[in-house]
């Protein structure tokens, strides 16, 4: 019988990549993480040695905890957040279950090292259009929710990220770049293993829209009136960057469950 405080994988999969996702951490044990060394998209590790030294750091959010087999490590650790105040549950099956059922599952071997506050740091061209906020939303939502976006010169984003460690993208000559007729974002989808139906139909959208090649997908044409439109709207990069994740939330769910809906103007009057 399933636990009242667990989480199943298909629940937890409808979650991910929306903003009420709760937060995803990963205890597995060092021995089983490293012969299985990906993530649940959007997950973080922790260790279960040291719950209590970082649980407060999660007040005021909830929590999925996952280890390999959805058993004592990840119990264990859901039962002291929840007693730290921290909504938690923890994930039937573990990574072996998510693993093995075909839903992304993110290769920690392609993720930048974090930062001393476990966040990812990324740097990019200031006075970002369509694919400079379409890959933050990505990484946002499907690789880490505390990552930290750098918007700079041109001339200064390669020096920049030397500097600070940080990973530069959509800019010539880095991995996470254009290649051949995709965009950025195309190749964080790929490297990433995020390459669900609902993620590659938004790849296509945002590759129109970002190459000028707006025949692709007649959603392509709203992508870039919008972000065009954000772009006079805003001044500051990080303000037009947390408006943009709105937007990209909405052609995500439309990608994902409402493609097939169609929207008419009432052919009747009430009461006729």
């Amino acid at each position: 019988m399933p636990s009242i405080n667990a989480i199943s994988i298909d629940k937890l999969a409808r979650l991910i990549g929306t903003p009420h996702c709760p937060l995803l951490i990963d205890v597995r044990t060092v021995e089983d993480f490293d012969a299985e060394p990906s993530l649940v998209p959007g997950s973080v590790r922790r260790s279960h040695k040291d719950v209590a030294d970082w649980a407060a750091a999660y007040a005021g959010k909830s929590a999925v905890v996952i280890c390999q087999k959805g058993l004592k490590l990840s119990h264990g650790v859901a039962a002291i957040l929840r007693h730290a105040g921290i909504p938690a549950e923890s994930l039937e099956g573990g990574t072996e279950v998510w693993g093995s059922s075909g839903l992304p599952y993110v290769p920690v071997s392609k993720l930048p090292a974090r930062d001393a506050q476990g966040r990812t740091l990324w740097v990019t061209r200031e006075r970002p259009k369509i694919d400079r906020i379409a890959c933050p939303w990505l990484i946002r939502r499907f690789v880490d929710p505390d990552a930290v976006f750098l918007f700079v010169q041109p001339s200064e984003v390669l020096g920049v990220a030397d500097r600070f460690n940080a990973t530069p993208f959509d800019v010539e000559d880095v991995f996470w770049s254009h290649r051949g007729e995709t965009c950025t974002f195309d190749t964080m989808v790929q490297e990433l293993g995020l390459e669900t139906p609902a993620l590659s139909q938004l790849a296509k959208i945002v590759r129109a829209a970002d190459t000028a090649r707006l025949d692709l997908v007649p959603e392509a044409a709203g992508l870039l009136a919008a972000s065009l439109g954000l772009s006079r709207m805003y001044a500051d990069d990080l303000a037009q960057l947390e408006a943009g994740m709105t937007l990209y939330d909405a052609f995500y769910r439309w990608c994902r469950d409402a493609t097939d809906e169609t929207h008419n103007w009432p052919a009747k009057k009430p009461g006729a």
